[in-house]
Order: structure tokens, then C-alpha cells, then sequence
């Protein structure tokens, strides 16, 4: 039977009295740590920390950890390493590293146990002696009828005699809570306008605390909000019906509600919901930082989604919309998480981020590709990734578009080989480039370009049977990078070598 002890773990807080109201707004992100970090839980975060910065408010996390069964520690680390990573930073809450201890529902089973039977004591909640088996026939017996799954409230009334029995039999009781019946429960919402919910359609009396003491959800998320002064609930409107439910019970327990807001949820290009179930890892935060992606690109995209910016700008920082953000501009529709429109927004931002940050960002795919940076300084590895970026869709890509730079000899297809490179005008281009590179201005790209002009020049050479011959001899394709970065980065030892050997394919 759960406990009415009323102890309570030492960083919570006593339950708030209904004149309690904060100044300014308290909202929070209140994901579980079943999972990975969702990019609709990103943008509900993301929603609630522009509202905050928004109105001088408290931006809260705390983990939803009732779920002993499907929470892990691996996903309590993602899910606040991907917030860190979008520059989601909290005000209260799992600070790693920071002043505020870990808050979790799992340190407060006593409190909510207390909490719990004092609407027992009130007669607004009571001890369910079901079983799970009697339970499943139930929701069998109305499936087969054709009618809703819902509680039947069987235990509402039980006499003092089968409690007896029950406890005699060992069965250990769970806690529901009384759901009035016929009744509607409505509220303005901040996004969706008025809604109003039956609570015929709430399933019947609902399991606050389960026979093994843990709180469930929508009793435990209630207690935790009063407790830390929530005066806003930005959500997804997937938590319409449990907001019905929470409201009940901020009714039974005698608190003001707080302002509640549903934003749409995401949907794929094809209109159906993100999930883990259909689109496998592409619905994880951590799927697009392993490929590279700019977190300000996310940011940005995933504020545009549902929100319309009052000047109807697309690019925008966090901080801009932090002091711009308003619930009234979130649409009612649900958003469309649209992967090509994402690469849209990263490309922009890979080209136009700082170059020190982008190539700090690209430096972990080099050594994922096996490449040895220490052969360039520092800024040249800088230069390199200057000259692909324009390319880029994410950085997972870089490997690729810089590889030429740390072979030893590029790797030419014999296509480009027997078009390109065969010909007595290949011939002459590099072996007049290879004469002239004691003469070349290295530290100068533009100056090394102009060099191999002068080059066509004088031996009546332009355009692509000038160029390309240089291109597939230094980089092993036709197409890429400015010509003259390629040659000043490369240095005129590798240049050199690579011009020798692809001049020995030449005379082949």
C-alpha cells in the first residue's frame, strides 16, 4: 500500500499554496529519459526557452523518471548533451556541472505518496484492488462489445469487507483518482484558442500512484509543477486529453491552474507523425550532430516551423527570436519536418558561420576519415575547409570533398585518364606548370590562378583543356575547388610530385 508518511526528499520544495505567484513566468522541459533526445521534444524545449527569454522568465529541465522500466542513464546524458549542443541552457535544474543537484521524479516518491492520500483522505481518490488480469479481461471484454477501452471504477465503492479480502488475498492496491462524470473540462489555451474535453472520454477513473508507489504521470507532473511554481505548460498537443486529466486534479487539490499552450505536432512530408517506429533515427537530435549539422541551423529551422517571425525573416540567431518569440505567432497547424528544407538552412549556415568555427566543428571528420591534419598548420587545414564549404550540405561530407589533400598521389579513374589526361595539350600544360613552379607565388591563391593562365597563354591553351588537366593531376577529378587554392594549399613539393606522376599517364 503506498505510504502516508509525509516525508520529503531535502531539495523539494513544500507544495505551493494557491497565492503563491510568481513575478515573472516559470515554464519548463520535462522530457522522459526513455529515449533519445526527439526533435519535437527540441522544439517544445526550444519553445519554452524563447518564452522565457521573452517575458524575463525562468526556463526549468527536470527528467520525468517514473518509468523504472524504460528509463536509462544513456539517454539522461543524451538528452541533456543534445540540449547543451543547441545552446538550450536551463535555468534550474540538471546543471551538470553547474550549481542546481539533479532533480528527478524518483528522489519524490514519498512526497507524492503524501500528496496522494490526502485525496484519499479527502474522498477524492481511492485504493484500487485490480488486478492486471482482471484488468486486461476488462479491456477485452469491451473490445470484443465494439465499445472505448475505459476503467469501469469498480473499485469506487468497495465495501470495508472485500478490502479485507483483497488485503487478505496479498493483492497490494494501486491509487485512482475520481474522474467526475457527466462533465466538461475546458480552458483557453495559449496556442489552440478555447478547447473543451468530455471526460467521458478520459478512460474513467484514473491510476495516480501504482501498487509498487510509483506516482504516474499526470498526478506526479501536476505535483512537480505547483511544487516548482510552473505558471506556463507549453506542450505538444499530443497532452490535450492528459491536460484535461491534470486539471482535475489542480481541482481536487485545490491550486490554480496554470496557463496551458499545445503546439502542433511534426509530421513528415507525407502528413504522418515523426516517430521513432517509421522514421528510425532521423527523429533523434544526435542523428544530425553526428552528421555534422549546425546547431544554429536547428535552431533556426525548428523555431520557423510553427512560429512566424513579425518582420517574416527566415534567418534569424536564438537570441533574435529569444527577444521576438510569442505564443500568439505559433500556428494551430501541425508543422512539416521536412529533411531537404533542414539541409537548406545547414548549407546556409556552414558558409556564412565563422570559418575558425566551422572548420573547430569539421575537425572530428577529419579524423574520422583516417586524415593526418599535422600535415598542414593549422592554417592551412583552415584554408582547406574554406575552399569546400561552399559545397557542403552537412560536415559528414568533408571527407570526401577534402580527401584529395591527404593522399599521397589522387586516385584518377581511367575515364578521366583516357579524356583528360592523354593528348599532347595535357602534355603541355603540365609540364609548363611544373617548369614554372619555382616562380609561383604560393602564399597566394589568386596569384597561383593567374600563374596557370599565363601558362595557357603562352601556349594557346584556355578553358577546360587548360584546367582540367590541372585538376585531375592535383585532385584525381575535373570538377571542385578554386584552382588556385588547390595549388597554394597543396604546397609545391606535393604539387611537384603529383604533376610528375600524372605526366608519366601522359606519355603512357
Amino acid at each position: 500500500m503506498p505510504s502516508d508518511q509525509s516525508h520529503c526528499q531535502k531539495r523539494i520544495t513544500q507544495v505551493s499554496t494557491p497565492s503563491e505567484k510568481p513575478a515573472a513566468p516559470r515554464v519548463r522541459i520535462a522530457p522522459s529519459p526513455t529515449g533519445h533526445l526527439h526533435v519535437g521534444t527540441a522544439r517544445t524545449a526550444l519553445y519554452n526557452y524563447l518564452y522565457a527569454k521573452k517575458h524575463k522568465g525562468t526556463f526549468i529541465l527536470r527528467l520525468e523518471d517514473t518509468d523504472e522500466e524504460r528509463s536509462r542513464e544513456e539517454y539522461t546524458d543524451d538528452i541533456i548533451d543534445g540540449l547543451k549542443w543547441l545552446g538550450l541552457t536551463w535555468d534550474e535544474g540538471l546543471g551538470v556541472g553547474g550549481p542546481y543537484a539533479p532533480y528527478r521524479q524518483t528522489e519524490k516518491i514519498d512526497h507524492y505518496n503524501t500528496i496522494s492520500n490526502h485525496l484519499i483522505a479527502a474522498g477524492k481518490a481511492y485504493l484500487c484492488y485490480a488486478t492486471t488480469e482482471e484488468l486486461a479481461a476488462l479491456k477485452d471484454e469491451q473490445r470484443a462489445a465494439g465499445q472505448a477501452v475505459r476503467y469501469d471504477n469498480r473499485s469506487r465503492n468497495l465495501s470495508s469487507q472485500h478490502k479485507d479480502e483483497h488485503e487478505a488475498a496479498g493483492r497490494i492496491p494501486s491509487v485512482r483518482f475520481m474522474v467526475e462524470e457527466p462533465r466538461v473540462v475546458s480552458w483557453h489555451d495559449g496556442i489552440k484558442g478555447e478547447i473543451a474535453i468530455d471526460t467521458a472520454d478520459l478512460g474513467g477513473d484514473m491510476v495516480i500512484v501504482k501498487s509498487n508507489g510509483v506516482a504516474i504521470y499526470n498526478f506526479a507532473v501536476v505535483v512537480d509543477d505547483v511544487d516548482m511554481k510552473i505558471t506556463h505548460v507549453i506542450r505538444g498537443e499530443d497532452h490535450i486529453h492528459n491536460t484535461a486529466k491534470q486539471i482535475l486534479i489542480y481541482e481536487a487539490l485545490g491550486y490554480d491552474l496554470p496557463h496551458f499552450a499545445h503546439a502542433p505536432l511534426m509530421f513528415d512530408i507525407e502528413r504522418q507523425k515523426l516517430s521513432k517506429r517509421k522514421h528510425g533515427e532521423v527523429v533523434h537530435v544526435d542523428y544530425y550532430r553526428k552528421r555534422g549539422y549546425m546547431p544554429e541551423a536547428i535552431i533556426n529551422y525548428l523555431t520557423q516551423m510553427s512560429w512566424t517571425h513579425p518582420e517574416g525573416k527566415e534567418i534569424y540567431s536564438l537570441e533574435e527570436a529569444g527577444q521576438l518569440f510569442d505564443l500568439d505567432k505559433v500556428s494551430k497547424s501541425n508543422a512539416v519536418f521536412d529533411v531537404d528544407r533542414l539541409n537548406w538552412f545547414n548549407g546556409h549556415y556552414i558558409r556564412s558561420l565563422p570559418i575558425a568555427l566551422i572548420t573547430e566543428r569539421s575537425l572530428p571528420f577529419f579524423t574520422e576519415a583516417g586524415f593526418d591534419v599535422k600535415a598542414y598548420s593549422a592554417e592551412d587545414i583552415e584554408r582547406i575547409v574554406a575552399t569546400v564549404r561552399e559545397g557542403l550540405v552537412m560536415l559528414c561530407e568533408i571527407g570526401p570533398a577534402v580527401k584529395f589533400f591527404f593522399d599521397q598521389h589522387p586516385t584518377i579513374e581511367s575515364e578521366l585518364k583516357e579524356s583528360v589526361l592523354t593528348g599532347e595539350n595535357a602534355r603541355k600544360v603540365l609540364s609548363g606548370l611544373l617548369s614554372e613552379l619555382g616562380t609561383l607565388p604560393w602564399a597566394d591563391h589568386q596569384g597561383c590562378k593567374k600563374a596557370v593562365d599565363a601558362i595557357g597563354k603562352s601556349i594557346a591553351i584556355k578553358g577546360k583543356e587548360l584546367y582540367w588537366p590541372v585538376r585531375v593531376a592535383l585532385t584525381g577529378t575535373n570538377h571542385g575547388p578554386d584552382l588556385g587554392s588547390i595549388i597554394s594549399i597543396l604546397g609545391e613539393k606535393r604539387v611537384r610530385e603529383r604533376l610528375e606522376v600524372a605526366l608519366g599517364l601522359c606519355s603512357a
